[in-house]
C-alpha cells in the first residue's frame, strides 16, 4: 500500500503525463500584468480576465499609468470580472505601493508580496512562479482545494493549512507544476459537480472515486 507521499508522487508523474504542456492560463507581458490579472481571477474564471485583460493592459499598461488611473475607468474596465469596486481599488493601491516601496518592480519576495492589497499567498505563490521562476509554495485556488481533498491529500479547507499538507507531499520544484496541472485535470475530469471517475486516470489512487455521483 503506498504511502500518503508515495501516492501524490505518482498523482505527479501521471499529471505531468496528461498535461506535459500545461502553463499559466492567464495572458501577460510584464510582472505587473501578470499580478493584475491574478487579482481579476478572484471568483472569476481566467478565460474571462483574459478577454478583459487586452482593453485594460491597452489603456494601462503598466504601475505608473496604473496608479494614476481614474478610478471608475478602472473599474469599468474590470467590471465583467465581479466584485469589480474591490478589484480596481487593490489594483491602483498595489500599483503605487509598488512605486513608492519597491522602486517601480513588483516584489520577487513572498513577505513584500503579501504587503500589496489585494495579495494573498495564492496570488504571490502565481506571481513568483510565472514571473520570477521562484517555487515559494503551492497555489491552492478552487480546484488544487477540491482535488487535492477529493484524492485524499489533504482534510482541510483552510487554503493555508491545504498548502503545508501539499509542500509535505511534493518535491519544490513541482510546486507550481502541481497546481496548474491539478487546475487542468479539474476541468477537464474532476468537475465539482460531476466528475468523470469513469474517464480519469487518476482514479485507482484516488479513495472518493465514484463516490460523487461520477460517471
Amino acid at each position: 500500500m503506498l504511502s500518503k507521499k508515495q501516492r501524490a508522487r505518482e498523482i505527479l508523474l501521471r499529471l505531468k503525463l496528461l498535461y506535459p504542456d500545461a502553463t499559466c492560463s492567464l495572458n501577460y507581458s510584464t510582472p505587473v500584468q501578470l499580478l493584475v490579472a491574478t487579482i481579476l481571477s478572484a471568483q472569476c474564471t481566467d478565460e474571462r480576465v483574459n478577454k478583459v485583460t487586452p482593453a485594460l493592459f491597452g489603456r494601462f499598461p503598466d504601475a505608473a499609468s496604473l496608479a494614476i488611473a481614474d478610478l471608475t475607468e478602472l473599474e469599468n474596465l474590470v467590471h465583467s470580472t465581479g466584485f469589480y469596486r474591490n478589484k480596481a481599488k487593490n489594483i491602483q493601491a498595489a500599483c503605487r505601493m509598488i512605486l513608492n516601496e519597491f522602486n517601480s518592480q513588483v516584489p520577487n519576495q513572498m513577505e513584500q508580496l503579501l504587503q500589496l492589497p489585494g495579495v494573498a499567498r495564492k496570488t504571490a505563490n502565481v506571481v513568483l512562479a510565472h514571473a520570477y521562476g521562484i517555487n515559494a509554495g503551492v497555489t491552492v485556488d478552487t480546484h488544487v482545494k477540491r482535488l487535492s481533498q477529493r484524492l485524499g491529500l489533504t482534510k482541510h479547507t483552510d487554503p493555508i493549512r491545504i498548502e503545508l499538507d501539499l509542500i509535505d507531499l511534493l518535491p519544490q520544484a513541482d510546486w507550481e507544476n502541481w497546481s496548474i496541472r491539478l487546475i487542468y485535470h479539474g476541468r477537464a475530469i474532476c468537475k465539482a459537480r460531476s466528475p468523470a471517475c469513469i474517464a480519469c486516470q487518476l482514479a485507482e489512487l484516488c479513495p472518493s472515486a465514484g463516490e460523487e455521483g461520477g460517471r
